[in-house]
């Protein structure tokens, strides 16, 4: 589990070590990892099952990823599932944000994800098995204000796993992407700090009303991994090319694309209208404030 430290990846890798999973926690700050490693211990269900701590930077240079990868699979074992949490995000007006946080996200939202599924395939294929679970965000299915340097980097990993479903299903391998929305972690209340009052008016509690739910298990066998009603809303509708599980998931996709693209319709009018507002409101404070 990249970004595995904190937040989402250390809830899956929880409850993967309450199921008897072997864990390799990858992620930046050891000191985090080394208090992380012992909350999962607390879940241990038998005295084999080991916690394994990497600090490395997932997004910078892939041959360090690729050895870090090499030796926890000598000392644990081959990797039956990678799941990519490796993230961080930057809200704000896209020309307020620096050029610089554009690429840093690419780089962790992205490339983080890249380097280390590079690093396993090889393995996988050989063994004929393996699961690659990409973290995206409902940020990543659905563009929204102040995220211009976050949500590409989130509608990217959705195009890396298509691609990749199509590469190595052949090999028994298969690859979800994880759409959570507004979570509960530390990288969301440092996220926080960057949603000032001019950038985040009303406007984020109409946009992240229907986002504020708990994430769920990684879905088993499914590429789409959504939560709620409106994740399931939102899958559907962007539903474009990506692989279905079952015939009833694509007739799903087909009777309801219609009626979800009404319902869609209504969000993004509402969505417009309150940043309408919200920037006639503004810019008639800034004239009070000029004439003061």
């Amino acid at each position: 589990v990249t970004g595995g430290s904190s937040g989402i990846g250390k809830c899956i890798a929880i409850e993967c070590y309450k199921q008897g999973a072997f864990i390799t926690l990858i992620a930046r700050d050891e000191n985090k990892l080394l208090q992380t490693k012992k909350e999962i211990e607390k879940y241990s269900v038998n005295d084999k099952q080991v916690v394994l701590c990497i600090s490395v930077d997932v997004s910078k240079d892939y041959e360090q990823v690729e050895n870090v990868l090499k030796q926890a699979q000598e000392k644990l074992g081959p990797v039956d599932m990678l799941v990519n949490c490796a993230g961080t995000s930057v809200t704000g007006k896209f020309e307020d944000i620096e050029v610089n946080s554009f690429e840093r996200l690419m780089a962790v939202n992205y490339l983080g994800s890249v380097y280390p599924s590079r690093a396993v395939i090889a393995t996988m294929k050989e063994r004929r098995m393996g699961r690659i679970v990409f973290v995206s965000s409902q940020a990543g299915q659905l563009g929204l204000f102040g995220y211009t340097a976050y949500s590409p980097t989130k509608f990217a990993l959705r195009g890396l796993a298509e691609a990749l479903q199509m590469e190595v299903k052949p090999y028994n391998i298969y690859i979800t992407v994880a759409y959570p929305p507004d979570t509960d972690t530390p990288g969301f209340a440092e996220e926080s700090k960057t949603k000032t009052h001019h950038d985040f008016p009303q406007l984020g509690k109409l946009l992240f009303s229907f986002l504020n739910c708990c994430f769920p298990s990684i879905q088993q066998g499914n590429f789409n991994s959504s939560v709620g009603s409106d994740g399931y809303m939102l899958s559907i509708l962007t539903s474009g090319m990506s692989p279905v599980t079952s015939i009833t998931e694509g007739l799903q996709q087909v009777v309801c694309m219609g009626i979800f693209r009404i319902i869609g319709l209504f969000y993004l009018g509402s969505f417009d209208s309150i940043v309408r507002r919200c920037m006639m409101q503004r810019e008639k404070s800034q004239s009070a404030d000029k004439t003061e």
